[in-house]
């Protein structure tokens, strides 16, 4: 029986290939990635591909004659058409179970970074100067006792409110659609609309996926809302945030400060956000250790493993009936 052929447009922990290579013929780059141009050329022969550092947009599907699944290496899948590929009857599959704990963790992190001042003090030092701790504007903010208000109540959002309740912090949180009592008792938060998280938190941490309706919804009219000391965090997708009105936000002390880790259009950071001293930025490194981009490849692979050898599909984000 002539075995599938996958693609791994990227590159990838070495185990995770021997893993795919066992069950089917693999093609994958050497210490790079493929280009968006050699892709749409081997594309036609693949049955599924492990989409690494591309879009998979109409182009890359109409090229993918022959795709059964497109597994990408992340939980986010607004970079890939879902419709169309739902259209032509590929499966779509993500990672939400590897992403959850390396995301929360650096979404703490940079609530921590942030509001206890690190970035700024490290400068300082750097610079050879001792700060006067005794004033008041050298002083961060403490969380234990403050509210964090969760935008998205996911996986990466619960286990983001597991660990900040572990630091002393209330949490309330909003979603379209709102928890059980028993999931909230459990977990110890507390539903709140739009208007009222806004308001309330201390701190918000953004956890919402992409969509037509998420877009752009932190903007001036919800900063203007916002304590003056509250911050803003996010590691979920930038355009979740208009950019503009945050700097502006942040540049008129309008709230106390953000720690971002996603922007609009990446790899582009603007100028405004790096002259800011009450802003934390990380260049989209939430996933961004050993651990768990080999955990996130091997999830991709089990996608692509369960789909073409086992005949099920696993993780989906669009529903193609005969996977079901």
């Amino acid at each position: 029986m002539q075995r599938s052929k996958v693609l791994v447009t990227g590159k990838v922990p070495e185990q995770v290939i021997k893993k795919l290579q066992e069950v089917f013929d693999v093609t994958y780059p050497q210490n790079r990635r493929f280009s968006r141009v050699e892709v749409l050329q081997m594309l036609p022969e693949y049955d599924g591909v492990l989409l690494v550092g591309l879009k998979g947009d109409r182009e890359l599907i109409d090229a993918g004659s022959n795709l059964k699944i497109i597994a990408t290496v992340g939980v986010g899948f607004d970079h890939i058409d879902i419709d169309y590929a739902q259209k032509k009857g590929i499966v779509v599959a993500n990672t939400p179970q590897a992403v959850r704990l390396p995301t929360a963790e650096m979404a703490i992190a940079l609530m921590l970074a942030v509001v206890r001042r690190l970035h700024v003090y490290d400068q300082d030092l750097r610079a050879g100067n001792w700060p006067d701790l005794s004033e008041s504007q050298n002083m961060g903010m403490s969380l234990a006792g403050k509210t964090l208000g969760i935008y998205g109540m996911g996986r990466i959002g619960s286990t983001v409110g597991q660990f900040a309740q572990l630091l002393g912090m209330k949490v309330i949180y909003n979603k379209r659609h709102p928890l059980s009592s028993t999931e909230e008792q459990k977990l110890n938060v507390k539903y709140a609309d739009f208007s009222t998280l806004i308001k309330d938190s201390d701190v918000i941490t953004l956890h919402a996926p992409l969509t037509p309706q998420t877009e752009g919804v932190f903007d001036s009219s919800v900063f203007n809302k916002m304590k003056s000391t509250a911050y803003i965090i996010n590691t979920a997708r930038g355009k979740l945030i208009n950019q503009t009105d945050l700097i502006t936000a942040l540049e008129n002390k309008t709230i106390a400060g953000a720690g971002l880790d996603v922007f609009a259009e990446e790899p582009e950071v603007p100028e405004a956000l790096g002259a800011l001293d009450n802003v934390v930025l990380t260049p989209h490194a939430g996933t961004a250790t050993l651990e768990a981009r080999t955990a996130i490849a091997n999830e991709a692979s089990e996608n692509i493993i369960a789909l073409l050898r086992d005949g099920h599909a696993k993780n989906m984000v669009n529903q193609v009936a005969q996977y079901l």
